[in-house]
C-alpha cells in the first residue's frame, strides 16, 4: 500500500475520533441547555416569572446609606463621565460613591477630581488613592475602598445599609439604585442585568456580547433566581447587604471581603453569600419607556482585548472557582457550578469541531480522487448527528429570539452570523486561560489583566 494512502486512512480515523468526541459532548451540552430552556418556557407560560416595572419614585430617599465602590486602573477616559452620571441620575442624599485609583495613575485621579466640575463640591463622592502601585487586582482595589468605608463609618458613627459594585465604564439607570435598595428588603444580595451597548464600529466583536448577555441575563439568570441556587455576581449593578459582606469576610477569615488573589472576586462573593444561607435575587424590570433597568457599557470592540477579557473570566470562574469554592453536592447547585465551569471544556469541543471543518474537505477531495473510502456511520453516530443538528437549530433560534427581544430585528439576524466569531473567541480564551492558570500556579501571583475603555456610553450619546 502506498504511503500517501496510509496517511489518508489515518486522517480518516482521526476525523472519526474528532467527530465522535465533538458529537458526544455537543449532545451533553445540548441536554444541559435544553433543561434551562424548558424551565424558562414553563416559568413564562405559567406566569411564575415576568419582567417587572421600575419604581416610579426612583428618586425617593433610600432606606439607608448606599456605598457604591468603583475601582479603577487607567480609566481616565471613562471614570469621570461615569461618576458625573451617577451623581446626576441618583440624587439621593444617602448615596456615597467610593472611587478608587492608584498612586501611579495620576490621569485617573485627575478625571475623578474633575467629575464634579460645574456641579460644585458634591460631598457624596469620596476619592480613595491606593497606597500600592497599580495594578494589583480589582479585588485588592475593592478591599481598599471597603476599608475606607469602614473608616468613615467609625468616624461618622453611621453604618451603611448596602455595598454596591460598579466599574468605571458603567452607565447606570436612574431607577437602578432604588431597585437595588428595595431588593435588599427581601435578600442579602441583589443583581441587576448587564446590557452591552451595540457599537457601530464593531458590529461583530462587540456585538457578540449583546447576544450572550441578552440570553444569559434574560433566561439563565432568571431560571437560577427561581431555582433559589447561588447567584454569581456580575461585578456591576449588584448590591450586598452590609451584614452579608461581613459574613463573607468572616467566611474568608479576613477583614477583607474580597479575595485579592482572585480574578473574579465578584462571582465568588455572590456564591459565598448563598453558601452562608443568604438569599440572592436577580431583578428584571423595565421603565416607563420600555428600557431595561440594567447596567450599560461598551464591551471590547477588538479581538485581542475581547480574548483577554474572556481569558480573565475563564481563569477566575472555571479554574480558580474550582480551586477556591470546590463543588456543592446539592443537585441543583452542582448543575449550576458545572455550567459555570464548562468554559474550558467547551473551548476544547469547539476546537475539535472547527478542526473537522478543515479535515472533512480534505477527505472529501481524497474520496473523489479515489484515494479514500469513508466507513459508513453507525446508527448511534447517525442519531447523535441528528440530535446535534436539531439542537444547533434550537440554539441559534434561542439566541436570535433573546437578541431580538432586547435589541431588535436587525441585531437578531446578525446574532446568527456572530455565533462563529463568539466560538473562535471562546477557543482562544480557553487556551490562554489554561496557560494563565498554570503560570499562576508556578508563580503564586495573579495580575489584573485590565480591559482598557476609551468611551463612556454617556459621551457617545452626547456625540
Amino acid at each position: 500500500m502506498m504511503p500517501y494512502v496510509t496517511a489518508v486512512e489515518w486522517l480518516g480515523r482521526f476525523e472519526h475520533e474528532l467527530l465522535l468526541f465533538a458529537a458526544v459532548w455537543f449532545a451533553v451540552g445540548a441536554l444541559d441547555e435544553l433543561g434551562v430552556d424548558l424551565l424558562w418556557v414553563w416559568l413564562r407560560l405559567t406566569g411564575r416569572v415576568s419582567t417587572g416595572r421600575a419604581p416610579q419614585d426612583a428618586a425617593a430617599p433610600l432606606r439607608g446609606i448606599a456605598a457604591v465602590l468603583v475601582p479603577a486602573w487607567m480609566e481616565a477616559s471613562v471614570v469621570g463621565a461615569m461618576i458625573a452620571h451617577c451623581l446626576k441620575v441618583w440624587p439621593q442624599a444617602e448615596l456615597r460613591i467610593y472611587a478608587g485609583c492608584y498612586r501611579n495613575d495620576p490621569a485617573t485621579l485627575a478625571a475623578m477630581i474633575g467629575a464634579t466640575t460645574g456641579m460644585g463640591n458634591d460631598p457624596r463622592l469620596r476619592i480613595v488613592v491606593h497606597n500600592k502601585a497599580g495594578p494589583t487586582t480589582k479585588a485588592d482595589c475593592l478591599n481598599r475602598l471597603y476599608a475606607a468605608l469602614c473608616e468613615d463609618e467609625r468616624r461618622g458613627a453611621f453604618r451603611a445599609r448596602s455595598v454596591i459594585l460598579h466599574d468605571a465604564e458603567d452607565m447606570v439607570h436612574p431607577a437602578a439604585l432604588a431597585m437595588l435598595d428595595r431588593g435588599l428588603d427581601e435578600a442579602e444580595f441583589v443583581q441587576l442585568p448587564v446590557r452591552p451597548e451595540p457599537q457601530a464600529r464593531s458590529p461583530w466583536i462587540a456585538g457578540h456580547y449583546c447576544d450572550e448577555f441578552a440570553e444569559s441575563h434574560g433566561k439563565a439568570m432568571v431560571v437560577r433566581d427561581w431555582l433559589g441556587v447561588g447567584l454569581p455576581a456580575a461585578g456591576v449593578g449588584c448590591a450586598f447587604s452590609r451584614t452579608a459582606i461581613e459574613a463573607v469576610a468572616e467566611q474568608r477569615g479576613s477583614p477583607d471581603p474580597f479575595a485579592a488573589e482572585c480574578l473574579t472576586e465578584d462571582y465568588e462573593c455572590g456564591l459565598l453569600i448563598g453558601e452562608a444561607g443568604g438569599r440572592a435575587r436577580f431583578l428584571r424590570a423595565r421603565d416607563e419607556h420600555g428600557d431595561l433597568v440594567a447596567t450599560r457599557e461598551f464591551f471590547p470592540s477588538q479581538l485581542g482585548p475581547s480574548v483577554r477579557q474572556k481569558t480573565r473570566w475563564l481563569h477566575g470562574i472555571a479554574f480558580q472557582g474550582w480551586d477556591r469554592l470546590g463543588w456543592n453536592l446539592h443537585p441543583l447547585e452542582l448543575w449550576m457550578r458545572m455550567r459555570d465551569r464548562r468554559g474550558p471544556l467547551t473551548a476544547i469541543v469547539l476546537a475539535a469541531a472547527y478542526l473537522l471543518v478543515i479535515v472533512t474537505p480534505l477527505l472529501f477531495v481524497a474520496y473523489h480522487a479515489g484515494l479514500y473510502t469513508p466507513p459508513p456511520f453507525s446508527p448511534a453516530m447517525r442519531t447523535l448527528l441528528i440530535v446535534n443538528f436539531v439542537a444547533l437549530v434550537w440554539r441559534v433560534a434561542s439566541r436570535a429570539l433573546f437578541t431580538w427581544r432586547e435589541y431588535g430585528a436587525m441585531e437578531s439576524v446578525m446574532s446568527v452570523f456572530r455565533m462563529p466569531i463568539a466560538n473562535v473567541i471562546a477557543i482562544m480564551a480557553g487556551r490562554r486561560a489554561l496557560m494563565a492558570y498554570l503560570a499562576a500556579l508556578r508563580s503564586g501571583r495573579v495580575k489584573w489583566d485590565h480591559t482598557v475603555h476609551l468611551m463612556h456610553p454617556t459621551l457617545a450619546l452626547a456625540r
